[in-house]
């Protein structure tokens, strides 16, 4: 077990939605605040070897948590494939390479689900990580994160680098991307019904069929997971993060719709994609490695975020005040 209160850590992307939620977990652990750095975009650019190993020699980390990435939904990742992959991919190797030869004592890589074959079977275990190609629209990005798995086995393999992989099952909460050009499906399908209140709508527009499934994470229990896994997990082995549970678009999309108050219509524009058909983990390893599962009841973790967005959108809170 490591002692994360007398380390020095660096969260890349420590100013984004799971990042301020991780760097708030290990404040809460009590973890000095002065000795949890959120690398941010704007100070580091971690696409350019200058910026990574001026990160390293100002910080000089004991743990490094890379959760910087650039990513978004399936609209996103269709129009910046090349992106996705060149940034994702660089970031990763560079932080790898520099914290091996900073001497770093552990280093949690976090990847995606994307990183799964498109046709994974359910529910999806770490060792069907190799069995297929992704789901094409988010392909790029997924084998670009997945790389940060190779590299880390290699890695401590060759050089007993400590370097763990998670895999965490889509996110959602406070502070999550609502913008309309990047955002994925829950706050994409919590702002859509806000502004169709907002305007009086009577139907609402959503991609795909509705048959596609996901899983979802409440981020704060997903912070909790990170920190469970640097402190406890020391393995090759990658290992999701999930809440072990399965839903359709169609009964997110009318979930959401139910909790915001919109009561008009769904219409289902077939003619886009609904990325990877299905999508829900196995999460046995996390339990059995490092305690973990989640808490937070999925109703209870949409209605938070939707009252989180209801604030941070003055020009929504009128219009929602009689759904409260």
């Amino acid at each position: 077990m490591i002692d994360l209160k007398t380390k020095r850590i660096v969260v890349t992307g420590g100013g984004g939605f799971l990042g301020s939620a991780l760097v708030e977990r290990l404040r809460q652990q009590g973890c000095p605040p002065s000795q949890v750095v959120s690398a941010r975009r704007a100070d580091f650019d971690l696409v350019h070897e200058a910026d990574v190993k001026r990160l390293f020699d100002v910080h000089q980390p004991q743990v490094v948590v890379h959760l910087a990435a650039v990513v978004g939904g399936i609209g996103a990742n269709r129009e910046n494939p090349g992106s996705f992959y060149y940034q994702n991919l660089m970031m990763g190797a560079m932080l790898m390479e520099y914290a091996r030869q900073a001497g770093v004592e552990k280093f949690v890589a976090i990847g995606t689900i994307c990183a799964y074959p498109k046709f994974t079977p359910v529910p999806f275990r770490e060792e069907d990580l190799w069995v297929g190609y992704p789901e094409e629209t988010n392909a790029p990005y997924g084998i670009a994160k997945k790389g940060l798995l190779v590299q880390s086995q290699a890695y401590r393999a060759q050089y007993g680098f400590n370097s763990i992989y998670l895999l965490p099952v889509n996110l959602y909460g406070p502070r999550d991307n609502f913008d309309t050009r990047s955002s994925h499906v829950i706050p994409a399908l919590i702002r859509k019904c806000v502004e169709a209140i907002q305007r009086g709508d009577e139907v609402l527009e959503v991609w795909g069929t509705g048959r596609a499934t996901r899983e979802f994470l409440y981020v704060d229990d997903a912070a909790e997971a990170i920190v469970l896994a640097t402190e406890h997990y020391d393995g090759a082995e990658p290992v999701n993060l999930g809440a072990g549970f399965e839903i359709s678009i169609k009964d997110l999309a009318e979930r959401i719709a139910r909790l915001s108050g919109f009561r008009g219509r769904l219409v289902w524009n077939t003619s886009l994609p609904d990325g990877q058909p299905r999508r829900c983990l196995d999460t046995t390893r996390a339990a059995a490695y490092f305690g973990f599962r989640a808490s937070t009841p999925f109703e209870e973790g949409l209605r938070r975020t939707i009252e989180w967005y209801r604030n941070a959108a003055p020009s929504a809170a009128s219009s929602l005040k009689a759904v409260k």
